[in-house]
């Protein structure tokens, strides 16, 4: 699985993805221009001492994410998105894609991909937490796949 960040822009959520992706097994893609630097220590803080395990890939932009990964199965978590996140069949190796905390994911790129916008219900805010959407959405997929790998389950 990969978690895919578009110009991600606070540091701690970054740093909370990050460990979560160690703990489900995920990449993670980090597209500039990236609010913060990698050396944050707000950034590090969040992370833990899990930033040695974590598989972590950086692109120039989101072309260039393209090229490099050649994505087969891709998500957009966007609010408004005509299909709830927990109707999706998710598939080894598929890149779930999230935008910033304050802009989300381009028009152009949402118009781009229509039918790969899928959302998570909620009443009465704008939008969640990107930390909390994305653990939402990859645990839903990381318990479509069995769990796998995992090293505690009953």
């Amino acid at each position: 699985m990969h978690v895919v960040l578009v110009e991600p822009e606070i540091p701690a959520n970054t740093g909370n993805i990050a460990r979560l992706c160690v703990a489900v097994g995920a990449t993670l893609h980090l597209v500039r221009p990236l609010g913060f630097f990698l050396s944050d220590p707000r950034l590090r803080r969040a992370g833990l001492d899990y930033w040695q395990y974590l598989q972590l890939k950086v692109h120039d932009s989101f072309a260039d994410f393209l090229a490099a990964e050649e994505p087969k199965g891709m998500y957009f978590l966007e609010t408004g998105g005509r299909k709830l996140y927990s109707q999706v069949s998710y598939q080894p190796g598929d890149y779930l894609i999230f935008g910033s905390e304050t802009k989300g994911l381009g028009g152009e790129l949402l118009q781009a991909y229509p039918e790969r916008v899928v959302t998570l219900p909620q009443r009465d805010v704008r939008s969640l937490n990107l930390a909390n959407t994305v653990a939402i959405v990859v645990y839903e997929a990381w318990r479509q796949l069995g769990f796998a790998g995992a090293k505690n389950l009953p």
